[in-house]
């Protein structure tokens, strides 16, 4: 195909962002995604007039432009959803983000002092080291609460010990709550909790209509957006990329470009290069690790099961992690008021057993699951899909750093390549963090300097905001001083 001024891999928020910034500026992209559908980890797939979201992807972010877009993009199809999530953890619910005086009420007197007898051992004789998971989380909660809430239901997700997994994605992930707050509020009768934020915006028929949305309006104004195109080769000249081999259904076609935006995963990126990458690269890339994912999405003839747009089963009885209620994201996704549905989420690898399982089995498995947590007492399930996604999470294991270190030094020593979103830098980031280095990285190609690999993800879940806190921090960004804040899940 003729010489590009812009190649762009992949069609998720990440290289959508970037190809809108680029055609808004007059330069028109080509976009290549090797799916049929375009979104990535954020689409929504669809099954007989229902829509299913990926994992659930909230919209909220402390980054001013990226919110401008949102709203630039899809205008009046945005809603405000109410925001419930809980942890079912022995037939109970607790709330969550964590409330230490809903946990420990609810945890019962006797199991409660126990938290609280290890919270204060923990705080007497802290672990001298903090490198993993287990540590952080146990220096700053206590080893008793650590087991109860975080190592079963963390160990499901990722499918290692938490020993294995480092501490810095406990820094970013897990949002704090304080065990002695806690306890001061129930002997004086205070609450001096923030008020959480009760709601976010979400596109009316899930957030694939924000990206199909982006990818119409790339190609109205002259960029191409290619489907079942698979990157099979980077061709290059030392450091210098120059084109792109792929295969759109049966046929092989080459894509000459002037400068190359990448999301797709690291990993994938240094294999398909040609000349291959001097050795250590290469064995970096293959060292990362990522976790699968798939969801079995339940058709249940009742209209309403339960307030949660999400619960977290920490249930180790079931194998089933989350579970979605697609109809409290957002009434449009079910076109029948009369039902529910439901996305049951595993947690899984690639070639192991419950990847592995039939359709058919994995329908079964949820709604014996189902039964089994009771979530669904006496309604029928009529239908269910099977939605798969490998790649879905990047794993921050013990020796990931290292491998990231390597991979990042020498693709920055490139002239005309760019890697951004979740998995094209190996960052179990949120959708506007992507969107973010994307949207720098089209500024870099228009003149701008920004060093994609700088912008700022060790904050946490950052929703404990007084409505008043949530303005300021909306409306006074900082703009050398990027903080990204969850924008899902």
């Amino acid at each position: 195909m003729n010489n590009h001024p812009v190649v762009v891999i992949g069609a998720g928020p990440a290289g959508l962002t970037a190809a809108y910034h680029l055609v808004k500026n007059g330069i028109k992209p080509i976009v290549l995604e090797q799916s049929d559908t375009v979104g990535g980890i954020s689409r929504t797939e669809k099954y007989k007039g229902y829509h299913f979201d990926i994992g659930g992807h909230r919209f909220f972010t402390k980054v001013q432009e990226v919110q401008d877009l949102w709203y630039e993009v899809l205008e009046d199809d945005f809603i405000k959803t109410p925001r419930m999530s809980r942890i079912y953890y022995q037939g109970k619910f607790f709330q969550y983000p964590l409330s230490a005086f809903d946990t420990l009420q609810k945890l019962g007197i006797s199991e409660s002092f126990l938290i609280i007898w290890s919270y204060l051992e923990a705080k007497r004789r802290p672990l001298p080291v903090e490198d993993n998971l287990e540590q952080w989380v146990t220096n700053r909660f206590g080893q008793r609460l650590y087991k109860t809430f975080f190592k079963t239901y963390t160990e499901k997700v990722w499918g290692i010990p938490c020993t294995q997994i480092q501490a810095e994605w406990a820094a970013q992930r897990i949002k704090g709550l304080s065990v002695k707050t806690a306890v001061l509020n129930a002997l004086f009768g205070k609450n001096d909790t923030k008020t959480l934020i009760k709601e976010f915006d979400y596109p009316r028929l899930g957030p694939g209509m924000m990206w199909e949305r982006f990818a119409e309006k790339i190609q109205e104004a002259g960029g191409e957006v290619h489907l079942n195109t698979k990157v099979l080769g980077m061709e290059r000249q030392g450091k210098r990329i120059t084109k792109v081999i792929a295969q759109r259904d049966d046929n092989l076609i080459q894509i000459e470009g002037e400068n190359f935006i990448s999301s797709m995963p690291l990993n994938l990126l240094v294999q398909k290069m040609n000349p291959s990458l001097p050795d250590e690269v290469v064995q970096a890339a293959n060292g990362l690790k990522y976790r699968d994912f798939l969801i079995v999405s339940l058709i249940i003839d009742a209209p309403d099961l339960f307030p949660d747009n999400w619960i977290y089963i920490h249930a180790s009885e079931v194998k089933v992690g989350r579970i979605q209620n697609f109809k409290n994201w957002s009434a449009a996704m079910v076109p029948d008021a009369s039902k529910t549905c439901l996305g049951m989420e595993y947690f899984c690898n690639i070639g192991d057993p419950l990847w592995s399982k039939t359709d058919a089995e994995l329908i079964e498995l949820a709604k014996q699951e189902l039964e089994v947590l009771g979530l669904a007492k006496g309604a029928v399930v009529e239908d269910g899909v099977v939605i798969r996604q490998p790649k879905a999470y990047p794993v921050y294991d013990g020796d990931y750093r290292q491998h990231l270190e390597v991979i990042q030094n020498y693709l920055q020593g490139f002239e005309n390549l760019q890697t951004t979103g979740r998995n094209g830098m190996h960052r179990y980031n949120n959708q506007d963090h992507s969107m973010l280095t994307a949207l720098l990285a089209a500024k870099n190609l228009l003149g701008e300097k920004h060093d994609l690999w700088e912008v700022n993800t060790e904050r946490s879940y950052h929703e404990d905001f007084t409505k008043e806190e949530w303005k300021q921090v909306t409306s006074s960004e900082d703009d050398n001083n990027l903080t990204v804040v969850a924008s899902n899940k």
